[in-house]
């Protein structure tokens, strides 16, 4: 028999497959445990309701999603705020990459206003942005950056990290790239370093450029 983490698990990669294919209110609990193999009491038992299951797949990705920044924001003194900036943006990319399905519900659902939806984003996403402000108002402090925080700044760079893997299909079908694959992240990377390059004093380091994507 299967033990009950691999069902789990199951469970969890139906539900994320269903959901962006049908979305959420397309999509039954009979649907889930049909395509994960399973009983419907399993889900029951692991997440109490579909609502349950919803709240699990958000809250674990974004858990991880404001980890991959806020591990570099306790390193600044010994990295440096420009270093600890490229650092995030490789993690975050290369975080939603290796879970670029659930990445795109996640992103989606997020753009719904639901009860939900607005604790992750007091809890998760109002954090991000803080922890954003805080590495570049550090680099400014330190004569890193050439300018202190801006809110409009930082949309615009978060929408640069997220893009792609909310619209996987608009990249492949009109770029003809593919997000999911090492090549676009390496490349993905190299352009966003470009694009902050205005934000450093100076030319930002080749070492810091290639560190990641080499």
């Amino acid at each position: 028999m299967p033990s009950r983490k691999a069902s789990k698990e199951k469970v969890v990669k139906a539900a994320i497959d269903l959901f962006n294919v049908q979305g959420y209110a397309g999509t039954s609990v009979r649907d889930i445990a049909a395509k994960a193999d399973a009983n419907v009491a399993l889900i029951s038992y692991y997440f109490g309701s579909k609502q349950g299951l919803l709240e699990h797949l958000m809250t674990d990705f974004l858990e991880g999603f404001v980890e991959s920044i806020e591990r570099h924001t306790g390193h600044i003194d010994q990295t440096g705020a420009g270093a600890a900036l490229l650092s995030a943006v490789w993690d975050v990319l290369s975080y939603q990459q290796r879970r670029h399905h659930l990445a795109r519900f996640v992103h989606r659902e997020i753009t719904l206003d639901t009860t939900l939806v607005r604790e992750l984003m007091t809890t998760y996403l109002t954090k991000e942005k803080s922890l954003y402000k805080r590495i570049i108002k550090t680099g400014f402090e330190k004569g890193e950056f050439r300018h202190p925080p801006n809110d409009f700044w930082i949309l615009q760079f978060r929408g640069m990290l997220i893009l792609p893997f909310l619209h996987p299909q608009y990249i492949r079908e009109v770029y003809h790239l593919m997000p999911h694959e090492s090549h676009f992240l390496n490349r993905y990377y190299q352009e966003i370093t470009r694009w902050l390059s205005p934000l450093y004093h100076g030319e930002i380091p080749k070492e810091l450029k290639d560190h990641h994507s080499g």
